[in-house]
């Protein structure tokens, strides 16, 4: 089968969700100018550069009670920082609770049961036991075809990691098992991990 997306694919969902899989999970915490916290989950994530340590999220639609956007990246355009948290399995329910369409005025984290706790590098609430966080500041947000499309990019100032996922000096994600979305609604787990040397190493 070969598309053209402006035709349209003629199936029940979107193939594209599903192709360009699996895709880590930034949920995003930040803080509005009122001191309020939001919490939201976002797919379109990953890191882009190592030095310095630099990350990207897309934004994709907007809601009615901001200006074009949605409320991370209002309030991330309001303060310039912004904190991602790793996703566990083991919270996965609380994670798709906050990803839902609500107001800005409504405290997804205390919704879902998670406890915050202060950033130590920016003004920014992070969550508490996470398997690790990535404290940000905004370096820019670049516009993208398309209503609504737009990227954030930070520069890594904080890390926090969770000491039982410390394992003899490295990050080891099978002790937390990250999540990550697929197409559709499905989501994995990361549960194997394998080494490969790249030539010339």
């Amino acid at each position: 089968m070969f598309y053209r997306p402006e035709d349209g694919h003629g199936l029940p969902h979107n193939p594209f969700n599903a192709i360009v899989t699996p895709r880590p999970i930034g949920w995003i915490s930040t803080r509005g100018t009122d001191g309020s916290a939001n919490l939201a989950p976002y797919s379109f994530f990953n890191a882009v550069a190592y030095t310095p340590p630099q990350v990207m999220f897309a934004t994709t639609g907007k809601k009615h009670d901001r200006d074009g956007t949605k409320d991370t990246l209002a309030n991330i355009r309001d303060t310039g920082v912004f904190a991602v948290n790793v996703v566990e399995y083991e919270m996965r329910e609380a994670m798709n609770l906050t990803s839902g369409p609500w107001d800005k005025d409504v405290n997804e984290a205390a919704m879902a049961g998670i406890t915050l706790a202060p950033c130590t590098s920016i003004d920014c609430p992070r969550i508490e036991g996470a398997p690790a966080t990535l404290e940000c500041r905004l370096t820019q947000i670049v516009e993208l075809a398309g209503k609504a499309n737009l990227v954030a990019f930070g520069e890594v100032t904080g890390i926090h990691m969770r000491d039982d996922c410390l394992n003899d000096g490295i990050f080891d994600v099978t002790r937390f098992h990250p999540l990550a979305r697929m197409g559709y609604r499905d989501f994995a787990r990361i549960a194997e991990v394998f080494p490969l040397q790249r030539p010339g190493e």
